[in-house]
């Protein structure tokens, strides 16, 4: 069994979810992150930029939400459509699904949830932000692959 990256008994608590315990699991992974003026914690992780958000009613839910850096025209937008519904078939994580932006651009987002309405754990956390992560990381691998194709 590998030492844990969070000292003492703390990461084996459960307690409810806040943007100190994620940026804790970030801080312990040496994950480059800012708070944007929202509040809201992110970070550029191989070109895409991730988000951390808490939602619901008592911010209880993690959502990991990867927005992609490969924009497309809005005429690749059914190439897109194809791409997710393969991806969401293939793969269990990140959720993926297409956006236009106002400027009519096309991008695709991917997202991992978590709902901890009973708390979380740093390690338990810990590893929902990897996921999210990791998973976010390689989906914007594979965009870039179609990019290159279209």
């Amino acid at each position: 069994m590998t030492a844990s990256r969070f000292p003492g008994n703390y990461h084996h608590e459960v307690q409810p979810l806040s943007n100190d315990m994620i940026k804790e699991a970030l801080d312990a992974r040496k994950f480059a992150y800012f708070v944007d003026a929202d509040g809201d914690i992110a970070g550029n992780f191989q070109g895409n930029l991730i988000y951390f958000f808490r939602l619901g009613a008592r911010q209880e839910m993690l959502q990991v939400r990867a927005m992609m850096q490969h924009v497309f025209a809005i005429e690749d937008v059914p190439k897109l459509y194809e791409f997710c519904n393969a991806w969401n078939r293939d793969q269990l994580w990140p959720k993926a699904y297409v956006q236009v932006t106002d400027d009519g651009q096309a991008i695709v987002i991917g997202e991992v949830s978590a709902d901890w309405e009973r708390g979380v754990t740093l390690e338990q956390l810990d590893q929902v932000l990897l996921c999210g992560i990791a998973t976010g990381c390689r989906l914007g691998e594979s965009l870039g692959e179609l990019k290159t194709s279209l």
